[in-house]
């Protein structure tokens, strides 16, 4: 490592491994292909390298591979792990995500998303699964009359925006995490769509931005419905944006998208450019992603998911019981959990949100420890670039977020740009680093929201 990670010195980046696994095994060594298939037969594969079977090297295959199948999982998502070129190590991650495994989560989690058992299926090199992916178009209409919804967890906010400009919005104050009623969630969605559509002649199309996983614009998984029972969550919750639709007028286009998406995709539509990465480092880690042709992609990223530190006495996120997760880097948790080793004690009592607040008090008073909170995290943001770079095309990458507010999100992006000047520099001439701007944000995000769905 170039860059050390001044409060965290156990830190083995994921990049740093990929690389050194591909110049080890580059002349002695075996091709493996990971394959994730998710709904209407997509299928992602991702080619990489291991040591050959049986020389000694099997554990560090395994755990590799383990890796790189988490991360590839929670990027794309998936029902399907297909494993080609090593039976060895096929039915290890077979072993790994089967129910009860090492990665149960993961199991439950993605068959609860895409409606279909999990599985494993181990395979030949020359039977290896190739990719196979959607380009459908989404986003950036900017025509017609058009409502965009974008649901927070303690604010909703809609706009109505006609041939690309918004005419009316509003954000209102609502508590969807802490009520079990889905009508309340319905009769607020609703109230607010009213609300837009008569500031407009027409509705021509429905725009929805939100937390959570949306398969064919039904809500698979989303924390806006966490009190919701799971009978009620599959009655009343899963159609709920395309019900409340009907109510403000027959056929109408609806299109609902993650909101780290559409937060992606109003960034690039403010940078006029493609290629976007949006991570939000919160109270967890989200993520969003335009591709090379402008597209969303219908991809989970669930960044929080995806492992960026190798090192397996690291930090282990409490829900998934996995270690080394971007949940504990690039959230609230990432600064809590370096404060100790920056010398600054914590108040126990305290919520989550009001220690981030006290570390971002002192480093607005120049507190020399806080600032090696954010050094820590920007050079753990710098190699988590570079892995991500390995699942996704990147011209841009845009960081918001509660914890990227104020001098330390500046002091964050500083030290991330140090480490891929300084160790990928190839990769460092080839994209840019932002912070939007707060206000442009939150209207961008409306009117990006709006612009989701195509009028036929």
């Amino acid at each position: 490592m170039k860059v050390k990670a001044i409060l965290d010195p156990q830190f083995i980046p994921m990049s740093l491994l990929c690389r050194e696994m591909r110049e080890a095994t580059e002349k002695e060594g075996q091709d493996i292909v990971i394959g994730i298939e998710r709904n209407n037969g997509y299928i992602s594969a991702y080619r990489t390298r291991v040591y050959p079977d049986g020389v000694g090297k099997d554990e560090l295959n395994f755990d590799f591979i383990e890796r790189m199948v988490k991360a590839l999982l929670w990027v794309r998502g998936g029902y399907k792990i297909i494993i080609a070129g090593s039976e060895l190590i096929g039915n290890q991650i077979k072993a790994a995500y089967a129910k009860g495994g090492l990665r149960d989560f993961d199991n439950g989690f993605m068959s609860r998303v895409y409606e279909r058992p999990f599985e494993v299926v181990v395979t030949t090199l020359e039977n290896a699964p190739v990719t196979s992916e959607s380009a459908s178009p989404v986003g950036r209409h900017l025509d017609g009359c058009r409502i965009g919804f974008d649901a927070g967890g303690s604010d909703r906010k809609v706009s109505a925006v006609i041939d690309g400009e918004a005419v009316f919005s509003e954000e209102v104050v609502w508590f969807p995490k802490t009520n079990s009623d889905p009508k309340y969630h319905y009769e607020g969605i609703l109230e607010a769509m009213k609300t837009a559509a008569s500031h407009m002649p027409r509705v021509d199309g429905i725009g929805v931005s939100s937390a959570g996983v949306y398969i064919d614009n039904r809500i698979m998984i989303a924390s806006l419905f966490l009190k919701v029972s799971d009978d009620d969550f599959d009655k009343h919750v899963k159609n709920m944006y395309l019900d409340v639709a009907k109510e403000i007028g027959e056929n109408i286009p609806v299109e609902v998208a993650n909101d780290g998406d559409v937060t992606a995709l109003a960034g690039a539509m403010d940078l006029n450019d493609d290629s976007v990465l949006g991570v939000a480092m919160g109270t967890s880690e989200a993520g969003g992603y335009v591709d090379e042709q402008g597209n969303i992609t219908g991809w989970l990223n669930e960044l929080a998911f995806v492992p960026v530190d190798f090192c397996k006495n690291a930090m282990v996120d409490e829900w998934s019981g996995d270690y080394g997760c971007g949940v504990k880097y690039f959230s609230q948790d990432a600064v809590i959990k370096l404060a100790p080793a920056a010398g600054i004690e914590l108040d126990a009592s305290l919520s989550p949100a009001e220690k981030l607040k006290v570390v971002q008090k002192l480093m607005a008073e120049g507190d020399e420890r806080a600032a090696k909170i954010y050094e820590t995290i920007g050079v753990y943001f710098g190699y988590a670039i570079a892995f991500y770079a390995e699942f996704y095309k990147i011209k841009h990458v845009l960081i918001m977020g509660r914890v990227t507010s104020g001098e330390g999100g500046v002091i964050l992006l500083k030290k991330a740009q140090e480490v891929l000047d300084t160790e990928f520099p190839a990769l460092a001439k080839t994209l840019e680093l932002h912070i939007p701007d707060e206000s442009s944000r939150r209207v961008g995000q409306s009117v990006a929201a709006a612009s989701l769905p195509k009028i036929k």
